[in-house]
């Protein structure tokens, strides 16, 4: 089932913003887009990395799923050094739910964006 809402940005390309499958929510990568689409890659890193979480968290919730039901969290971050800064930013936002994570750094993303994130979300 594709998993679709007004709360996150339209999807840039051929893809959902989130599918369902058996109890799983897949949901596809977020950039720091504003709900409108309207791009914001030229916004601070901190910026930027709480509208992705915003973004992935709407998608979350459009399937039925709040925060504590995220799963697992993958963020592709331009340049190491926003690590310590994604962190803290991530760990405010989730607290003591704590989702399985990877951090990937990245030699650049689209549009010029500095982070992406997906994540899978248990859905019942």
């Amino acid at each position: 089932m594709n998993i679709s809402t007004k709360n996150a940005p339209a999807p840039f390309g051929h893809y959902s913003q989130a599918k369902i499958g058996g109890d799983i929510i897949f949901i596809s990568g977020q950039l720091a887009a504003e709900k409108d689409g309207a791009h914001c890659f030229d916004k601070s890193f901190p910026e930027q990395t709480r509208q992705c979480l915003d973004n992935v968290l709407a998608i979350a919730r459009a399937a039925g799923a709040e925060k504590h039901q995220i799963l697992k969290v993958t963020a592709y971050i331009v340049g190491v050094e926003h690590w310590s800064e994604f962190n803290k930013i991530y760990s405010e936002i989730f607290g003591e739910t704590k989702p399985a994570r990877s951090v990937v750094p990245v030699p650049e993303l689209h549009h010029g964006y500095l982070i992406e994130v997906e994540a899978f979300a248990l859905s019942e």
